[in-house]
């Protein structure tokens, strides 16, 4: 048998459970763990890369998502609480959580401080020197971040087929259980599939935003050295 044979069967496409019911649903959960994630990591990120405090939540927080297990936490989830979206997604948003909140704040805590005294000079409030420069200056690192997380979390919501939870794991658990292995290849093959287009989209993103921000630098720059050119001093002092 053809380890295609189970990717090419019309037969498992339609509804009723099968490759894109299980495909959405994967797609689901990644989705709303990362927003989850980035609801929660984004502020406090901001918060720590703007006053340059609490920099050892960032790193506490991310050495603790790594060491936690993720199918057992998933289990004793589903144990105590019982199956759902509800119980799921914030399992897989705590594995969303590092690779965002260390972005964000190295991304705001990265901004040109010279832009940044700039605009406090001028009478900027620290929520206007945030918006209108600390953010925009740091996006492109925080659309990496939420890259980052998004590949981990496709990656991991595998395992929430082990705990009832559904998605593309399902195919490999169902395949292993009954030794089908052109749908534990089709299970491996979706998943992997669904890593690359999201991370080429989220790249793609990314570079479109660091581009306009690039873009945005040159002008600043270009703005500020004609500002102290030679020529211009002599102007103002004429």
């Amino acid at each position: 048998m053809s380890l295609l044979s189970f990717l090419l069967d019309p037969a498992n496409w339609p509804g009723g459970g099968k490759i894109i019911d299980l495909l959405l649903q994967h797609l689901w959960y990644t989705a709303a763990a990362v927003l989850l994630g980035a609801v929660i990591a984004i502020p406090v990120g901001i918060l720590i890369g703007h006053t340059g405090r609490g920099s050892f939540l960032v790193i506490g927080t991310s050495n603790a998502a790594r060491a936690i297990p993720t199918l057992g936490l998933l289990v004793l989830v589903v144990v105590l609480l019982g199956t759902g979206v509800e119980k799921i997604v914030p399992v897989l948003a705590v594995l969303a959580l590092p690779a965002i909140l260390t972005a964000t704040a190295a991304g705001i805590g990265g901004a040109d401080r010279e832009a940044v005294h700039a605009a406090r000079a001028i009478g900027m409030t620290e929520g206007q020197i945030v918006a209108q420069v600390e953010w925009p200056l740091a996006l492109p690192l925080v659309v990496s971040g939420l890259r980052s997380a998004t590949l981990q979390v496709v990656a991991t919501a595998t395992v929430a087929a082990f705990a009832a939870g559904g998605g593309l794991g399902q195919l490999l658990i169902s395949g292993q259980r009954n030794n089908d292995y052109p749908q534990m290849f089709a299970g491996a093959v979706l998943i992997a599939g669904m890593a690359i287009v999201l991370d080429l989209l989220l790249g793609g993103v990314g570079w479109l935003i660091g581009r306009n921000t690039r873009a945005r630098r040159a002008a600043a720059e270009a703005v500020r050295n004609q500002a102290v050119s030679p020529t211009n001093r002599s102007e103002a002092v004429t």
